[in-house]
């Protein structure tokens, strides 16, 4: 049972991420957007994850079993860009899940990052894409201006331009499309029901194509 829960959890697209990159060898993780307990969920699926956050606050959902597994957190407004605090060409893996759409420069943020990689290493950044501004109105945020808070529509083509004049190879990009959760949908729906809770936007996320992603690796 705890093999076929890990399973399902895999299926995150950015759990997925990095079970295809580093399986169960030990690795460096630098979590940009860190809250909702995803210290602690991350390191029950990688236990050879040494995991570091960062968020604008500290308050986002986390409790002080999070930050225990944490080798360390840096809390910054990401936007001013001051980088200096984050060791340079350290980090295996670094994740921006649905981060770059709340900054106005995200671009910069996302090239000011990528010198803490370790050369050969890999970066997963998520995000709604103009798709998003078509979908239908719902509440958990279906389509793109559900969110107040976005500030700033990107596309995969000029984050892969981006990256490719930064010295790193776009291995995967496109649509976010887990079959695993599309094909869920239908159960997902009464699963919520059962347990008293809405059911939100993310739900469809994969089914009507909501994000966009680039998987990338720094050259070496």
């Amino acid at each position: 049972m705890a093999s076929l829960q890990s399973w399902v959890k895999l299926q995150n697209p950015k759990f997925n991420f990095l079970h295809r990159c580093f399986g169960k060898q030990p690795f460096t993780l630098l979590d940009i957007g860190s809250g909702n307990q995803s210290a602690t969920k991350t390191v029950a699926l990688f236990p050879g994850c040494s995991y570091y956050g960062l968020d604008l606050s500290r308050e986002y959902n986390n409790n002080p079993a999070d930050f225990a597994v944490m080798k360390d957190f840096y809390e910054m407004d990401l936007t001013l860009l001051k980088f200096d605090s984050i060791p340079d060409g350290f980090f295996d893996a670094i994740l921006l899940v649905h981060v770059i759409e709340h900054l106005y420069n995200g671009d910069a943020v996302l090239a000011g990052l990528l010198p803490k990689l370790k050369p050969g290493g890999f970066l997963y950044v998520e995000y709604p894409g103009v798709r998003s501004t078509r979908l239908p109105s719902m509440k958990g945020t279906l389509n793109y201006f559900d969110d107040s808070t976005h500030v700033r529509i990107y596309s995969v083509k000029e984050l892969t331009s981006l990256f490719e004049s930064k010295n790193c190879r776009v291995v995967r990009s496109g649509l976010r499309r887990s079959w695993f959760y599309v094909l869920m949908t239908p159960v997902r729906i009464p699963f919520r029901w059962l347990r008293g809770k809405p059911v939100t936007g993310n739900i469809f996320w994969d089914l009507l194509g909501f994000a966009e992603f680039l998987w990338v690796e720094k050259k070496r």
